[in-house]
């Protein structure tokens, strides 16, 4: 069974010449552009697959997501979000370092409370039990 169509509020008309120059700006980053290209055919009156298919998307139901989203926090829809999955934690090293390391940088030993790539290279060489390689 086949869900209702919905259609998007059209954008006050400060919001749609904003959104229009997003979409002629060249300086304007590609993800916003693509955003502001399909609330724009959304406002247009476009299904939401066809505004995809304008936009260069694939998905009509992330294009639903995002009119839903622009109708009640406006332009700022349009900034990118969290790209799903678990959240990263600085302060933890990755996961294979975490498994041969004593754990989590320490300020007093290591000069640094995170872990960049030179912390974790010295701690996977000092690790016990490492292959000679």
């Amino acid at each position: 069974m086949a869900r209702p169509r919905r259609r998007g509020s059209a954008p006050g008309r400060d919001r749609a010449d904003r959104l229009d120059q997003i979409t002629r700006a060249g300086s304007e980053r590609a993800d916003r552009v693509a955003r502001a290209k399909a609330v724009l055919a959304v406002a247009a009156g476009r299904s939401f697959t066809a505004a995809a298919q304008a936009a260069g998307r694939r998905s009509g139901d992330a294009v639903a997501q995002l009119v839903a989203r622009f109708n009640t926090e406006g332009l700022t829809a349009l900034e990118p979000r969290q790209g799903g999955g678990p959240r990263r934690c600085t302060t933890r090293p990755p996961a294979t370092a975490s498994c041969r390391s004593s754990g989590a940088a320490r300020t007093e030993r290591d000069g640094t409370a995170t872990w960049s790539l030179t912390t974790v290279q010295r701690a996977l060489r000092a690790a016990p039990g490492r292959a000679a390689g």
